[in-house]
């Protein structure tokens, strides 16, 4: 390989530090571009390319990783002494992710290396720019649109598709902040889709001008905001119940961050 195929990943990993998520970012981006993205993985059992090829494991806080190095010198400097493969960041990313697994690159680096953890994996197999930047801080919305959450119940209940609403107020580590609806239907044909997103383009009139709103679906297990919202937020439409959740009115206790180990630059620790 050339020092061309690993050198924008190295360039970036050496511009990450602890709270500097504009190059964390940019260090996924590299991971992400195909080609200019490979990376080496450490392989614990197999060959390369062979049907029983594994990835190796590290545990750090509980959460695993699959560690890695970004060239061949790091290989050499690594006193890696068994099989390795060299693929794109992009196709590791589509394989650890599903599995919960993150990855480490240059574990045997001064201070550790660093980690990418699953969820952001996950925005690399999917796209980046489909989901916000973590660690995301998540709570209940405090901004009063009570017409758009009326407008939206009202043609919920028209849209049979739909089993009920949720919501929260999404802070990324970059970008805006923006209110994020939880969809939760009962089926997902072409035509039950059809009408949730007609749904919403009927109610979005009703927002604010220049409040970003999202849409995630209820029923997707690896999504940040959706983990959030099946613990901590009540469905304000519920179909099943008959009418709308009333508007809740207590102060909730701060709601935990992103799941842990699962988003953003994790701290430095553990080895391979």
């Amino acid at each position: 390989m050339s020092a061309s195929h690993s050198g924008s990943v190295e360039h970036m990993l050496r511009q990450v530090t602890p709270g500097r998520y504009d190059a964390y970012e940019a260090l996924l981006r590299a991971l992400a571009t195909p080609s200019s993205g490979q990376i080496w993985m450490l392989l614990w059992h197999g060959q390369g390319g062979s049907p029983d090829a594994q990835y190796g494991n590290m545990e750090v806080d509980g959460v695993h990783y699959a560690p890695c190095v970004t060239s061949a010198q790091e290989l050499s400097a690594s006193g890696w002494n068994r099989s390795y493969e060299v693929v794109d960041g992009l196709d590791v990313a589509r394989t650890l992710y599903p599995d919960h697994y993150g990855l480490w690159l240059n574990p045997h680096a001064a201070g550790g290396g660093v980690g990418i953890p699953w969820l952001d994996l996950r925005r690399i197999a999917t796209g980046l720019e489909r989901q916000p930047a973590g660690p995301l801080r998540l709570s209940e919305p405090g901004i009063e649109i009570p017409q758009f959450y009326a407008l939206l119940a009202q043609n919920a209940h028209r849209t049979p598709a739909l089993r009920s609403l949720r919501r929260a107020w999404v802070q990324p580590a970059l970008g805006a902040p923006y209110l994020a609806l939880g969809l939760d239907v009962y089926d997902t044909s072409p035509a039950a889709v059809d009408s949730v997103r007609a749904m919403m383009q009927q109610s979005v009139g009703a927002v604010p001008e220049g409040l970003p709103v999202s849409t995630v679906a209820m029923s997707d297990d690896y999504d940040p905001v959706v983990m959030w919202m099946r613990v901590n937020a009540r469905p304000f439409y519920d179909r099943e119940a008959h009418a709308p959740a009333p508007q809740p009115q207590l102060q909730l206790p701060a709601p935990p961050q992103a799941p842990a180990g699962g988003y953003g630059y994790p701290p430095v620790r553990g080895g391979y």
